[in-house]
């Protein structure tokens, strides 16, 4: 993890996210993913029914996916429900020092405590962010 990743964000929809607040009371999963990433089309139906399983806090970082409006018209056409940040330049992705999409980043307590790439089934995210709850 960067020495000082950006913990305080701005969603597609203008709303402030802090991510710091956000993973005080329980683990949360960032995802930084492209409407571009083939892969990406897979995960996201993943992320989707996580984050309306409410049982953690799932903030996602949409990387170079085009203009508020161009993602709100693809979250909007693929019913994804999940807290989107449009990160337009990459800017976000490259502060956090990210290389390959789709990625995920486990916050507890404004730290990482895991980070890992690739295709993930929802199981697998949901025993990491227990694992980071629990120890």
């Amino acid at each position: 993890m960067p020495a000082n990743p950006q913990l305080q964000l701005i969603d597609y929809q203008d709303k402030s996210i802090n991510l710091s607040k956000i993973s005080q009371s329980k683990p949360t999963l960032i995802y930084f993913w492209g409407t571009w990433c083939p892969i990406c089309s897979i995960t996201s139906e993943a992320i989707n029914e996580l984050a309306t399983d409410n049982s953690y806090s799932v903030v996602t970082i949409a990387i170079k996916s085009g203009s508020d409006q161009d993602l709100h018209s693809y979250l909007n056409e693929k019913s994804y429900t999940f807290t989107t940040i449009n990160d337009q330049n990459g800017e976000i992705f490259a502060d956090w020092q990210g290389q390959v999409t789709p990625s995920y980043i486990i916050l507890k307590d404004s730290k990482m405590t895991q980070g890992l790439t690739g295709i993930q089934p929802l199981w697998s995210l949901k025993l990491r962010l227990w694992l980071s709850d629990a120890f």
